[in-house]
């Protein structure tokens, strides 16, 4: 589907843009305006910081490195150092939605403008900052809805005074999460033992991670919680019978090591922390009547029991989890992807390519195309005509269309290559799968033919998506070779 955008409408505005660097370091340098591209550094911005971006131009020229790389001026809307709270979101979804709405004749800056951005750093990354409810939870009503000890303690620590600290900020909530716990413990080691509390932390991080990994809007179906038991099995696993330091474990049995560690699970990378509820203290009693929280403690409610088995029931107990999988091959599940999560890709569709920044002119008119993908067109001096690819990622697979809302513009030839894409495959599953009709292309990570794909089997009491239907069990698997949704890989090293 082509759309095009009507005479005389201008451009689209530049989008509200994050700073984004996974797993990288916390301060993004940014830097002054030399006469022919970015200068001298002259300060530095963190991580999750939002800013509407602009074209800098100077003698007719938009501001680029040697080899057609964006520096652009910015406005910033958040700043993670200092903005927090409901105040932080509502600006950036009310600043979000404006930016999207508006058209533009041009994205030149004003005057005023000092200061340039390298624009590959530069994502559009649509979720709001993230801050819990204020308010606070009973703890004694919570250990009662505790099933075990563990969960018992569990649901103490999201109701305490230390939980509700770590959110409070955007910056280092891994960190605050960690050291939370820290202080809850040495509160509590009168009460519990040391062990006891030490396995109650570790089963919290593996909750956090198997909730947040998975499909949030799988909610309490069986998928949905057969999914979070084989990405508690996958952290189990990479801290019982190996335990390497590149994969965050620090000593056997060290599932908060491995379950936190943001190369192995990159939820918990720090700007992603800043926009989901992973650190929040999410079993508050007094939010479990909230939308959003309350299917998050239901599906922590139907998968906890399964999760400490798990973790600490020894090889009996993983059996009764995953009934038709041998001991010796679930002791080998460390590797998991999600194939729609992965590289976007579409071979199926000529002359596409992602721009991470590039100008586009016209006249005297300068846009930014960053963070896109554009249909190539003709060839015009030293650019190409172009139109803006888009899809919708759906269920059923990518929706795509083509839309024309440059028109005139030439964007800067540096920044095409015409080279394609590699690494495909129909769904992101096994080359070898075989489809009727195919929805979408993914790309497979570089160890997938490594490994073995494995189908895991569970029994589940199934409360719908929305986790209000009544409870049905339903015996479901997960994964082998062509699982579109899921993909655990046992035996790579």
């Amino acid at each position: 589907m082509v759309v095009a955008m009507p005479a005389g409408a201008g451009v689209p505005a530049t989008p509200v843009m994050t700073l984004y660097q996974f797993n990288g370091p916390i301060e993004i340098p940014y830097y002054r305006i030399a006469a022919n591209g970015p200068g001298r550094q002259a300060g530095s911005l963190t991580q999750g910081t939002s800013v509407i971006p602009c074209v800098v131009v100077r003698n007719g020229r938009a501001l680029t490195d040697a080899k057609g790389t964006p520096y652009v001026g910015f406005e910033v809307v958040v700043d993670p150092r200092k903005d927090r709270g409901p105040s932080a979101t509502r600006r950036f979804e009310e600043q979000f939605a404006a930016r999207e709405a508006k058209t533009v004749d041009n994205h030149h800056c004003g005057p005023e403008v000092r200061h340039v951005l390298n624009v590959r750093k530069l994502y559009v990354l649509s979720k709001p900052p993230f801050f819990d409810p204020p308010g606070r939870g009973d703890r004694e009503a919570a250990e009662r809805a505790g099933k075990s000890q563990l969960d018992k303690i569990v649901r103490s620590f999201h109701n305490s005074p230390e939980c509700a600290a770590v959110n409070e900020s955007l910056l280092g909530r891994r960190a605050r999460l960690e050291r939370a716990w820290d202080r809850f413990i040495a509160a509590h080691d009168q009460r519990w033992d040391k062990t006891t509390l030490a396995r109650a932390k570790h089963l919290d991080y593996a909750m956090r991670t198997a909730i947040y990994e998975g499909h949030l809007d799988r909610g309490c179906s069986a998928y949905g919680a057969c999914e979070r038991n084989v990405v508690v099995l996958s952290i189990r696993n990479r801290a019982v019978g190996q335990c390497l330091k590149r994969q965050g474990c620090r000593f056997p049995g060290d599932f908060q090591g491995v379950a936190s560690d943001p190369s192995q699970y990159n939820i918990w990378d720090g700007y992603l922390t800043q926009i989901s509820g992973l650190t929040a203290c999410y079993l508050r009693t007094d939010l479990a009547e909230r939308d959003h929280y309350d299917r998050v403690q239901a599906m922590y409610a139907q998968s906890v029991g399964d999760a400490e088995a798990i973790l600490y029931g020894g090889a009996n107990a993983l059996t009764r989890v995953f009934p038709d999988t041998s001991p010796s091959e679930l002791a080998e599940l460390r590797h998991y992807y999600h194939p729609p999560a992965m590289g976007k890709c579409f071979p199926q569709r000529d002359r596409i390519e992602y721009m991470s920044g590039a100008i586009a002119e016209k006249g005297p008119d300068h846009v930014l195309i960053a963070n896109t993908r554009i249909e190539v067109g003709e060839r015009v001096g030293s650019g190409y005509r172009f139109k803006e690819f888009r899809f919708d990622q759906e269920d059923s697979g990518d929706k795509i269309r083509i839309e024309d809302n440059y028109p005139g513009f030439v964007v800067d030839g540096r920044k095409v290559s015409l080279r394609g894409g590699g690494g495909c495959t129909a769904y992101g599953v096994s080359s070898g799968c075989r489809f009727s009709n195919v929805g979408r292309y993914r790309r497979t990570p570089s160890w997938l033919t490594a490994g073995k794909p494995l189908a895991l089997t569970c029994s589940i009491e199934d409360t719908g998506a929305s986790c209000g239907d009544n409870g049905q069990t339903k015996r479901i698997t997960v994964g082998g070779a062509c699982d579109v949704d899921m993909m655990p890989v046992s035996r790579v090293r």
